[in-house]
């Protein structure tokens, strides 16, 4: 499981290290072999390999034909991007991937279940600011017991 938040930096190069806590996890659940991609609210997804798979599989059953299906596949299967950890912990971020949602120098990595969220820090402190003011109850939610 993959929770928690953590401050980082990105240097010149676009490398990123993972959070010591992570390494070990994901060098034994898929060998440091990670997916980074970009979701529908125009974040940076990183997916370890294993669970990547999985959601690759999801979405090659979507319609081509349907334009919202298609739109979610060319997203997420178009701007997939493998990458491995290296000796140290880092990974490369694209620098098109990079460009695309506004990541620096400063980043946010949120640990969500089974993949991490990447945030340039600027846009996670207005999502966190806006989350304050509440959220809009779906029935999932309002059935929700925690």
């Amino acid at each position: 499981m993959l929770n928690g938040v953590a401050k980082l930096n990105l240097d010149d190069k676009g490398r990123m290290a993972i959070p010591s806590k992570y390494r070990d996890i994901l060098m034994n659940d898929c060998a440091g072999e990670l997916v980074i991609t970009v979701d529908h609210e125009h974040r940076l997804i990183i997916y370890p390999r294993n669970e990547w798979n999985e959601v690759e599989t999801k979405l090659q059953e979507l319609s081509s034909f349907k334009k919202q299906e298609a739109k979610i596949k060319r997203l997420y299967l178009g701007h997939a991007h493998d990458c491995q950890m290296d000796k140290n912990g880092r990974i490369n971020i694209p620098p098109y991937l990079r460009e695309k949602t506004g990541l620096e120098k400063q980043v946010v990595l949120l640990g969500v279940g089974n993949k991490f969220e990447l945030w340039d820090e600027p846009s996670w402190q207005l999502e966190w600011e806006s989350d304050e003011d509440g959220l809009e109850l779906t029935d999932a939610l309002e059935a929700l017991s925690l």
